[in-house]
């Protein structure tokens, strides 16, 4: 169901909702947790800055 809803967000919402991609709670996104969203994986590489492989909240909401 997680992945569904996901799924279902328009492209441009998904900046808004960090906390829905983060599906285990750890307060960062994996690639695995993006991977439910063709535009967040397009920008995946170039919003992770530190280039750990997650996304921290501060760098997803630069996707804004």
């Amino acid at each position: 169901t997680f992945a569904v809803i996901t799924l279902a967000a328009s492209s441009a919402a998904f900046a808004a909702d960090f906390y829905s991609f983060d599906a285990d709670g750890n307060g960062a996104i994996s690639v695995q947790e993006a991977s439910v969203d063709a535009a967040l994986m397009e920008q995946f590489d170039q919003l992770d800055t530190d280039g750990n492989g997650e996304l921290s909240k501060a760098e997803f909401e630069k996707a804004e």
